[in-house]
């Protein structure tokens, strides 16, 4: 088992330092799959049959091409807020197992990068896309989104817990202000509520309803404002409500689509949401439904337990995003969920040996075409593929660390 365990740490530290390299000599900025429909082809209410033809003849080319198709339509490279907070925390957790300082700096100057560009005019900091980006409503450019302020929130809340410094913890307080003050919050019974992803809608969207309830828990536990707990609690019982016999929750809240969206990386926010909120409170519903949705994850979204797959009922496309929820989930749940490991150790080397490249960046995915041909597109967008994947790394590589230092010291049981 020992020898099997440092294989693992091996090939983790090496995948974590080709991409680090990557990510070095590409600089902070780069591509998004969303950032192209920023362009006035997209954007711009007058339509006409030569626009809409053209629109059709872009997103079919992009779907193949991104990176050509981004150069011909001159879309820049930018610095997205949720890469930024993902690499903060990422290079955080790398430098607590390393004591490397390369990577102390790094999480302070992607940190302070965050400190200097939130969204402006709020009621608390916040953060939103560099670009604009359709839903059912156009979302403009730089509208704070809850899950992106909430992944930054976990860059400073990481931060506090490591330095205990007053300011780390006033700007968690902040962001759950943004959360208060400028998302609307709906009412959907008694004592539910559901958060809204940005000050522009009214979407009831699971995941990010979590995001909020999970972040409100853990900074109102540290401050003891009961205020942001009983309220994350509402928002909990609203998502709690919705959750379907087998265990899973359906994206959007069932009074705005009856049709139930289930994928992969969404599930797997919504499960370590779970999971953070079972921590902090020890609630045992909390954690009954946590076991239920896990159990549905990790036997309906994978293939043979190797393979993340898109939908329950799809593996294709696989996409990067999902790969890196398929570690970052399993590596989060490992110390409570031992099943958790037999698929850590089938999946990992499968995502690292077919999506990262041989320069150290990760692909974007693999399309099935009518089931003859497997498409590669190639590119590395950084929020949704680079920063999540080092983010899902250093989890994996924390998780591996703890368990050697079990092993060899003698403390504890270790989970085989």
């Amino acid at each position: 088992m020992e020898n099997t365990l440092s294989k693992q740490i091996s090939l983790v530290e090496r995948s974590i330092a080709q991409l680090d390299n990557w990510i070095t000599q590409n600089g902070w900025a780069g591509y998004d799959p969303y950032d192209f429909k920023q362009h006035p082809l997209f954007t711009t209410s007058k339509s006409t049959f030569t626009k809409k033809t053209l629109g059709r003849a872009i997103l079919l080319t992009e779907s193949f091409f991104p990176m050509l198709t981004r150069r011909v339509l001159h879309i820049p490279r930018e610095v997205n807020a949720k890469a930024m907070g993902l690499f903060t925390a990422a290079y955080q957790i790398l430098y607590k197992i390393t004591n490397k300082d390369n990577y102390l700096y790094k999480s302070q100057e992607t940190l302070k990068w965050l400190e200097e560009n939130p969204s402006r005019g709020y009621m608390g900091l916040c953060w939103g896309h560099p670009f604009g980006w359709q839903s059912r409503i156009f979302i403009t450019k730089n509208t704070p989104s809850s899950i992106i302020s909430a992944v930054g929130g976990d860059a400073f809340w990481r931060f506090y817990q490591l330095t205990g410094k007053s300011d780390y913890i006033n700007n968690c307080e902040s962001i759950c202000e943004f959360f208060l003050n400028d998302l609307n919050i709906d009412e959907l019974g008694e004592d539910k509520i559901c958060f809204s992803k940005t000050p522009l809608d009214h979407f009831h969207i699971h995941n990010s309803n979590l995001f909020v309830a999970d972040f409100l828990i853990k900074v109102g536990k540290e401050l003891h404002n009961e205020n942001y707990i009983r309220t994350a609690e509402k928002a909990l019982n609203y998502t709690l409500s919705e959750q379907n016999e087998d265990g899973s929750i359906c994206y959007w809240g069932r009074d705005q689509n009856d049709k139930c969206r289930i994928d992969h990386y969404h599930s797997g926010f919504e499960i370590r949401s779970l999971y953070e909120i079972w921590k902090s409170t020890e609630d045992a519903d909390v954690y009954n439904a946590l076991k239920a949705y896990y159990n549905f994850y990790k036997n309906e979204l994978f293939e043979k337990k190797i393979i993340p797959k898109m939908t329950p009922s799809s593996l294709y496309p696989i996409n990067i995003h999902s790969c890196a929820e398929a570690i970052l989930c399993h590596s989060t749940l490992a110390p409570d969920f031992p099943a958790a490991w037999n698929y850590l150790r089938s999946c990992v080397p499968w995502i690292l040996r077919t999506m990262q490249k041989t320069d150290g960046s990760f692909i974007y995915m693999i399309k099935n075409i009518k089931g003859i041909i497997r498409w590669k597109v190639n590119i590395p967008y950084i929020r949704w593929g680079q920063a999540w994947m080092l983010r899902a790394l250093a989890q994996y590589l924390t998780l591996l660390s703890d368990k050697k230092t079990i092993s060899t010291t003698g403390k504890g049981e270790v989970v085989q």
